[in-house]
């Protein structure tokens, strides 16, 4: 029998930018660590996603042990702090929950503006914030950083395969965005798990992911196209929504690494029930 394994840990400093692949990470209270630790805004406070900014999708980033690293083409590199304790507070708002953050600098603005051609800001969670997971999924102790909802997402190696399969495409993890990919099970098995161990740390699966247009989007070029929506629309639709992926959630801080064995505690029903 195949072993379920941890095949990828992906990270995305900055939310909605281009993510890290790493062999091993650790996981604090948020989720990954320094995982969606900054966002862009705009005037209002509003996160700026691929959704309204493509090219968002070709910033590229990268850490070192004091500095985010932001780079693209035609620009030098930007070196950010990893670790701020003062700017400028900007009420932020992620889906309708509106919290406290750090403005980064003028100067980053201004670089993102410069590639981006339109005004933006970024900011910084602080360390004392604390933005709960939604409690219809999550318990009181539950928290994220700047991601949508939840700590993680998970996508079996095989989902793509056999969506990749539907749309005879060959399209990458990279335009899903997961953090955390699993080897050695079906395509869809994800679909029924609820509990599950990666390594020595515990996780709950209460939701599946719902998409946007952000996997329509090729990371490469931020150009547009009807894949793989189109096909997600016609296999993997559910009261109006299509979904790929599991939304999940820690019990516990610890260190991920690939190879990590995967053991699935508590399956259910289907979730969509396709």
């Amino acid at each position: 029998m195949t072993q379920n394994t941890l095949s990828e840990i992906i990270l995305y400093p900055v939310k909605s930018l281009a993510g890290i692949s790493v062999s091993q990470w650790p996981v604090i209270k948020t989720g990954l660590l320094y995982d969606r630790k900054w966002m862009l805004v705009d005037g209002e406070g509003q996160f700026l996603s691929q959704r309204k900014l493509p090219r968002m999708a070709l910033i590229k980033t990268a850490l070192t042990d004091e500095h985010l690293i932001l780079s693209a083409d035609g620009m030098e590199d930007l070196l950010i702090p990893l670790n701020q304790t003062d700017g400028e507070i900007i009420r932020s708002t992620v889906w309708g929950n509106t919290d406290d953050a750090l403005h980064v600098s003028k100067t980053v603005d201004q670089w993102l503006k410069q590639f981006l051609n339109t005004d933006c800001y970024l900011v910084y969670q602080p360390e004392e914030a604390i933005r709960p997971v939604d409690p219809d999924y999550g318990i009181a102790t539950d928290s994220v950083a700047f991601s949508d909802g939840f700590p993680f997402l998970v996508v079996s190696e095989n989902s793509l395969a056999t969506l990749n399969q539907d749309m005879q495409l060959n399209l990458t993890m990279a335009r899903f965005r997961p953090n955390l990919v699993i080897s050695g099970c079906e395509g869809y098995a994800e679909d029924h798990w609820r509990e599950i161990t990666i390594g020595s740390i515990d996780f709950r699966l209460p939701k599946p992911c719902s998409r946007c247009a952000v996997p329509a989007i090729d990371p490469e070029t931020a150009e547009t196209d009807k894949e793989p929506l189109r096909t997600l629309n016609r296999t993997r639709k559910w009261q109006n929504k299509v979904y790929f992926g599991q939304n999940a959630i820690h019990n516990q801080s610890g260190i991920l690494a690939v190879g990590d064995i995967v053991q699935v505690k508590v399956i259910g029903d289907k979730q969509p029930p396709l």
